[in-house]
């Protein structure tokens, strides 16, 4: 089930949320009002009402609240020189600055949308080659912390999710984000599908995966496409939809559930491979010029080659078809950051 709230582009905020900003100059005109209120209510004998009586606690709120607020009925006044000095130097900078903050929250208010459209056309006209991930669960936030060790910036992911909530995390993540479904042509326009370098789709349903990745594909031809389906039987549609890469997340976590009840140490390094910039890493690199036409073993890398990427097939070091070498063959090495 969906949040019931409008779709459209979130963005990170950069500061406080409109309501504790709102509470906290509503608390400081308080402040304003209570310190007028004690420091009349203090030299309350220099003060009459219309009367001609003392003022008491209620009199002396009274006068703060209506001095500072510009309304000024005059029925409490100042009759001593000193409460007429203490009303010139206190009560009228308050009451200035107490305008400022009236006027000010109002303009601020009235000015946010503008400043949001704003926003929102300034980030659209900046975003290229960035990476939209659909889904923001547990795989969607997995592959973001992958990202993010890799060294793409924030500013350069876009999450996409039915969720206002799920949204909302991504947005305090620092991350933008669009409230709508991913299989939408106007949900991925919004996310700018159409300067995407990469989107990975990461939804919980194969159907809904197949049809973002169908949408996805004729929105973006030349963009990376990488989905996770949960059963295999699905890879073909995928693959058949345009997916570059498709991740059976079932299978893979079955796997290593096997690997587990025979194998732990080999599941702890399969764990340390996949948390990026710590530990074992794998990490793509092109083949030296000079190394073209050669073979693996010859390539002077400080880390172990594993494989050999070559146009969307990956070759293990030890296949024969992996040699010699071509131009635009990318390496897969196993590095430390340790």
């Amino acid at each position: 089930m969906t949040d019931s709230v409008p779709a459209g582009l979130r963005l990170p905020s950069h500061g406080g949320s409109p309501a504790r900003t709102l509470l906290g100059r509503l608390g400081m005109a308080l402040g304003l009002t209570a310190l007028v209120a004690l420091v009349v209510y203090l030299d309350r004998d220099g003060y009459r009402d219309s009367a001609g009586d003392g003022v008491d606690l209620l009199d002396a709120f009274y006068y703060a609240t209506v001095s500072i607020t510009t309304t000024g009925y005059g029925d409490v006044i100042p009759v001593t020189d000193g409460a007429r000095l203490l009303t010139t130097l206190l009560v009228t900078p308050v009451r200035v600055l107490f305008l400022i903050l009236l006027v000010g929250t109002t303009l601020e208010v009235l000015a946010e949308s503008s400043r949001t459209a704003i926003r929102q056309r300034t980030w659209r006209r900046r975003l290229r080659d960035h990476t939209i991930v659909c889904g923001y669960g547990v795989k969607g936030r997995s592959a973001i912390d992958v990202l993010l060790g890799q060294g793409i910036e924030r500013e350069r992911i876009v999450v996409i999710d039915p969720r206002a909530h799920a949204v909302e995390e991504a947005n305090a993540a620092g991350l933008a984000g669009v409230v709508g479904e991913a299989a939408r042509t106007t949900t991925l326009e919004q996310a700018g599908v159409r300067d995407a370098k990469a989107i990975i789709v990461a939804v919980n349903r194969d159907d809904t995966a197949v049809l973002v990745t169908l949408t996805a594909r004729e929105l973006a031809p030349e963009a990376t496409i990488a989905a996770a389906v949960r059963d295999e039987d699905n890879r073909h549609l995928l693959r058949r939809s345009g997916a570059d890469e498709v991740i059976i997340s079932s299978g893979a976590a079955g796997r290593l559930l096997g690997f587990a009840t025979r194998s732990p140490g080999v599941v702890d390094v399969l764990e340390d491979l996949l948390s990026v910039g710590e530990g074992l890493d794998l990490e793509e690199r092109d083949v030296p010029a000079e190394n073209v036409g050669g073979r693996v073993r010859d390539v002077p890398f400080d880390a172990p080659v594993l494989a050999v990427a070559r146009k969307g097939t990956m070759l293990r070091f030890d296949d024969p078809a992996a040699e010699p070498l071509r131009a635009g063959d990318r390496l897969v090495c196993l590095c430390s950051n340790r």
